[in-house]
């Protein structure tokens, strides 16, 4: 009898279309896993992940859920699975909101849609997940939740997203335990990436050098540590820093404040 191989392994990037998350999203394909992308209103991927999709020949579907609502996240999976046949064996929670509020100017409003996306989507997807894998199926079925650096000195600038990272790296800690053996669950925490164009111009070149190790993180740098958790049999319930060194600093503000 022919020996049936197994499927590709597949997985979920949520926030995989654009910015941090289609770098991961490149990297799991180029490693081979098939893709499942997710987006708040579309999953068109960027230029640079539709050619990277495309070089690796990866089978892969753009999935559209707006985690503002709580029910679209638990439906993802759902949708997810229902197309590939399979629960993912990875699941990245990168989606992420990020707003400018503090403490003096927070609204019940921006704590709710902040909580929403970053905490409340990677949780339900996270039950979703552990609900679809059947005991004994074989694969080696993993999270790895996207945190930020910040969590270890957090300053005052952007409440919101500052307390719904916490959230996502309390649920990073209580899922590792509760999933075990079944799912292992880590973070990866990275610093300054992908700059905005709030920056002031030579502005990264300068925190750059701020760094404990005189260098912010590439995208690739992010990707890659994903990468080694998805792989990492024997690895549950850690965060790993891809920042430079930047949460070993008590920074005054965000970077985007600190004085050029």
């Amino acid at each position: 009898m022919p020996v049936m191989s197994s499927p590709s392994p597949l997985a979920l990037v949520t926030g995989g279309h654009r910015r941090l998350g289609a770098h991961i999203a490149a990297a799991l394909a180029r490693a081979g896993y098939r893709i499942a992308i997710h987006g708040s209103h579309d999953a068109e991927p960027d230029d640079a992940l539709a050619e990277a999709l495309e070089a690796a020949g990866s089978d892969w579907h753009g999935f559209v859920a707006d985690f503002s609502d709580p029910a679209q996240a638990e439906h993802l999976m759902a949708a997810v699975i229902a197309h590939f046949g399979a629960a993912p064996d990875l699941l990245v929670n990168s989606a992420s909101l990020f707003g400018q509020d503090r403490l003096d100017s927070v609204e019940a409003d921006d704590l709710a849609r902040h909580f929403a996306v970053n905490a409340s989507a990677p949780a339900l997807l996270t039950r979703a997940l552990a609900a679809a894998i059947s005991d004994g199926d074989g694969r080696d079925h993993n999270i790895v939740n996207i945190l930020d650096q910040r969590l270890s000195h957090p300053h005052a600038d952007q409440l919101a997203y500052t307390l719904s990272k916490f959230a996502l790296a309390g649920l990073t800690q209580t899922a590792a335990r509760a999933l075990a053996p079944r799912i292992r669950v880590n973070a990866v925490a990275p610093g300054l990436t992908l700059v905005t164009p709030d920056y002031a111009e030579g502005q990264s070149e300068r925190l750059a050098q701020a760094m404990p190790l005189a260098r912010l993180p590439r995208p690739e740098d992010v990707a890659d540590a994903v990468l080694y958790l998805a792989s990492a049999r024997a690895t549950t319930g850690q965060v790993v820093h891809v920042d430079g060194g930047a949460h070993m600093v008590s920074w005054v503000g965000d970077f985007m404040h600190l004085p050029s």
